[in-house]
């Protein structure tokens, strides 16, 4: 495994290079790494398939898997392994991973230690205990990172949608044309994969709130103090890692309640608060995408009535043309049997007859088309 160098001095020069892995440790280094999947698998102690789930040409669901010493995570464009010390991340110069990297650096850095005004908890609001440390162990804050990343990437997504979305139904709806119904076929079909992309993610955080082992197994710190040390009858082992602290976001309540019962390896509160919270986001981002396709499903209602009725106006032309039709059908039989070359020994020397004939033809006809579009405006199939 080869490193491509350290530091932050060149961080743009480096994120922007062609590499496959970024190395992030507790001391705050970033490492660029060349390095194949067996040199990787070695040094967290995966197995293939663990990083087969990380490959960027596979196509593999959302994933957050706890193994002995890491954690495979697969949301979205984050692809990445954590550990109680470091982090790799999977494609650091894709332009949506380029953040990540940034934040990661900034949250896990030493000098983010003393960084606690501002800070604002998981409920949005401001901090105003600053100077607590936040114990939480370095695992559990780069998961943070990265599922506060996700979940601000599919909200901003879906927020440029509803930026479209809204004034491109508000046109179809006084305009229906062919250039206003792909740009909402377009819109609806971006919605449909981003709505299949934030349900993933949900689901995935869904299953693993609903078995506490699988939260259990995201305890890497722990696993490895209680691997180290046996544990004391005076109380459990203290399976926080020597890392820099930075200000807390979860309540100040629960963490006080976890830490009466961090030696009970079934305990799994902190991590449960950490996911809910983002559970929580990600639940309201696919509320959005609901009720956006809630209001396409009304447009295109409204659509289909307006369409019924010009198909409705359609028809009563259509059965105006074809009594109206009719009725010359008749007029014209009447002058083609009076056009024929017959010789009638009444048509000779009564010149006036053609006058008659013209005008009693046409007030039948005219009686006849008035008693059809009475007929139907009486049966309701006309408008009145």
């Amino acid at each position: 495994m080869a490193a491509a160098g350290a530091g932050t001095g060149s961080e743009g020069k480096k994120r922007g290079a062609s590499r496959s892995w970024i190395l992030l440790d507790a001391a705050g280094e970033e490492q660029l790494l060349d390095a194949d999947k067996y040199a990787i698998m070695r040094r967290v102690d995966i197995n293939a398939r663990d990083l087969r789930i990380l490959d960027p040409l596979l196509s593999y669901p959302s994933t957050i898997l706890g193994r002995e010493r890491a954690i495979v995570l697969n949301l979205e464009h984050i692809k990445a392994i954590i550990t109680s010390n470091e982090v790799l991340l999977r494609d650091p110069s894709d332009e949506n991973v380029i953040p990540v990297v940034e934040e990661l650096h900034r949250r896990l850095a030493p000098s983010s230690a003393t960084q606690h005004d501002g800070k604002e908890n998981l409920s949005g609001q401001h901090d105003v205990e600053g100077a607590e440390e936040d114990e939480s162990p370095f695992e559990f804050r780069a998961l943070e990172v990265t599922l506060e990343a996700i979940c601000s990437f599919l909200d901003a997504r879906t927020t440029e949608l509803e930026t479209d979305a809204y004034p491109a139904l508000d046109e179809l709806t006084s305009k229906i044309s062919s250039r206003n119904l792909d740009r909402v076929r377009k819109l609806k079909s971006g919605m449909t994969r981003l709505t299949a992309r934030v349900q993933k993610v949900r689901d995935e955080l869904e299953q693993l709130l609903d078995d506490d082992d699988d939260m259990a197994d995201l305890y890497l710190s722990r696993k490895l103090a209680g691997a180290s040390s046996p544990v004391s009858g005076s109380g459990g082992p203290n399976w926080f890692p020597a890392s820099p602290t930075i200000g807390s976001k979860i309540s100040r309540a629960s963490r006080a309640s976890a830490a009466t019962v961090h030696g009970n390896e079934n305990d799994v509160e902190e991590l449960e608060m950490l996911l809910e919270a983002y559970f929580m986001q990600v639940d309201g981002t696919l509320n959005k995408l609901t009720t956006l396709r809630e209001y396409i499903d009304d447009t295109e209602d409204y659509i289909n009535i307006q369409l019924d009725n010009h198909r409705n106006q359609l028809i009563q032309l259509e059965l105006f043309l074809s009594s109206g039709t009719v009725c010359l059908s008749l007029y014209s039989l009447v002058a083609g049997v009076f056009g024929m070359n017959i010789p009638y020994t009444w048509n000779d020397g009564h010149g006036y007859i053609f006058k008659w004939v013209v005008l009693v033809s046409g007030l039948f006809c005219a009686f006849i088309f008035v008693s059809i579009v009475a007929y139907a405006r009486h049966k309701g199939l006309v408008g009145s």
